[in-house]
């Protein structure tokens, strides 16, 4: 599936060849990270210069900029190996980015319900998304920040799995080891505290990753703090659950022996990498900002050296920008709206003539749509009442991790109501979508005990909806990769009249 996945998102990715949306912020910007390590400013129509593949005019002052560099600096990996002349060379982190997140999506999906099939399903579902697929073909940041949510979750998906190896092994240990109950007699006893609320698990190196991964998502946006305390709780929750389930009788004292240790284990790495995605900026002298600890002695942290001083008051500032951010745009729309679709965002659209750009009726369009399959989003969202039933209901933890995905990338937006919000920003909880979809699917294809029939009848279900998905994802895909179709036909894919 991750085959497909980057067939799609490769070819013909240098169409439209030109920047695109929200492209001229941070392509740009990306351009100048490998100039200068920093940001600097452009001159007025700058993007016509860049499109004819000329984008050696910035200028020498700094630019002010409020998201940190790491998702830049990844559409900078491409433009260093493809040049920075084309869009082929500027898309590419994206793509390959997009590419890995569905292959990573499969084997996500494949360990947490245990089936290979269904892995394949995940994998699939996501790689012939419109949504996730405009955002692999477009360089905006949000497909850098769900890659590496994506990847911090494998890794703590991981680490539950390592920990719970471990504990089994160290309890066999402590509990069949000489002086515990079966031992032979006269020999030391292991110590009381471990015999009662476990032993310690210090180290968990799948955590380290995911801290890492998670750093780097806060360094492409910050909306990933979000993930920072929802995945954190989250793994530390499975580490109650395998104590309670090992029989350990004082299980809550992994809020202790494992809440600690995962805090100092994920938080303080997560820091230092994101600081490290500053670099640039703290090896420089004249980026926005660098110099104000200087320029202000006497404000800020005085205990912090002058280029975390200035680094917090950039950080301060960006913030304050964030908040008030309240301009309106015609394509924003609020939270409520984005798992139904109800404003998709046009990144790209041009009409043309017949016999312009290849047109072959009166009248055509080329569009980018950031608009999904409606079946995979319109069924993800009646899965999630599914799946917080067998959360609540049956306790299942799969459940319970899904869940979490798409609170942590979803319920923030909530809070800021009165911001200028987009339906876009919905992929980066895309993937965990796909997630509660897949379990629903494998709730209706039942269990290897169930009878023949049964699993037949499932498989059908099952199959028809791929199929179904697969299909009308077909239909959409010309408005999706900047096809050139008649204006009938573009119109004909605009279910609703806010999709426009």
């Amino acid at each position: 599936m991750a085959v497909l996945g980057g067939v799609l998102r490769f070819v013909r990715l240098g169409e439209p060849g030109s920047l695109v949306f929200d492209e001229t912020y941070y392509v740009k910007d990306a351009y100048s990270l490998l100039q200068s390590g920093y940001e600097r400013e452009w001159p007025e129509n700058a993007n016509d210069s860049f499109n004819a593949g000329q984008p050696g005019i910035l200028l020498d002052s700094p630019e002010y900029v409020v998201h940190p560099p790491a998702g830049k600096w990844m559409i900078a990996f491409g433009m260093a190996l493809f040049g920075s002349d084309n869009a082929f060379g500027w898309r590419f982190g994206a793509a390959l980015a997009g590419t890995l997140t569905v292959l990573f999506v499969g084997l996500i999906a494949a360990r947490l319900f245990s089936s290979a099939a269904l892995g394949a399903v995940a994998g699939l579902l996501l790689a012939v998304d419109g949504h996730h697929l405009v955002h692999s073909r477009t360089s905006l940041l949000d497909v850098f920040l769900t890659f590496w949510v994506v990847a911090a979750f494998g890794a703590l998906l991981l680490d539950r799995r390592d920990g719970r190896l471990r504990l089994a092994r160290r309890l066999a240990r402590l509990y069949g080891s000489p002086g515990t109950a079966g031992g032979p007699p006269g020999t030391v006893p292991a110590p009381r505290g471990a015999l009662l609320y476990g032993p310690w698990l210090l180290w968990r190196p799948w955590r380290l990753v995911a801290g890492a991964c998670l750093g780097l998502a806060v360094g492409t946006k910050w909306s990933a703090l979000a993930f920072v305390a929802v995945f954190g709780l989250m793994t530390v929750l499975w580490d109650v659950s395998a104590r309670r389930v090992a029989g350990i009788p004082g299980w809550e004292g992994a809020l202790f022996r494992d809440g600690i240790p995962a805090f100092l284990t994920i938080i303080p790495t997560a820091a230092l990498v994101y600081l490290a995605t500053w670099t640039g900026w703290l090896r420089s002298e004249d980026a926005y900002d660098r110099q104000w600890a200087a320029q202000n002695p006497d404000e800020g942290w005085s205990w912090l050296p002058a280029s975390l001083r200035s680094l917090a008051e950039y950080h301060r500032s960006a913030y304050a920008f964030h908040n008030g951010l309240s301009s309106e745009h015609s394509y924003s729309s609020t939270a409520w709206t984005w798992l139904f679709m109800g404003r998709p965002t046009s990144f790209f659209y041009e009409g043309s003539s017949a016999g312009e750009d290849g047109c072959l009726a009166d009248s055509c369009s080329t569009a980018v749509t950031s608009v999904g399959n409606p079946l995979i989003w319109w069924g993800a969202a009646l899965a999630l009442v599914v799946v917080l039933f067998y959360w609540i209901g049956r306790r299942d933890w799969r459940a319970g991790a899904v869940l979490s995905g798409v609170a942590a990338g979803y319920l923030p937006w909530f809070a800021y109501p009165e911001r200028t919000t987009f339906f876009f920003y919905a992929v980066s909880f895309e993937p965990f979508l796909v997630l509660a979809l897949v379990y629903v699917l494998g709730l209706v294809l039942g269990r290897r005990s169930d009878s023949l029939p049964r699993r037949r009848a499932g498989l059908l279900v099952v199959g028809c909806f791929v199929a179904g998905a697969v299909l009308l994802s077909a239909f959409f895909m010309p408005v999706w990769t900047a096809e050139t179709i008649p204006y009938s036909d573009w119109r004909l894919r605009m279910w609703m009249p806010s999709w426009i």
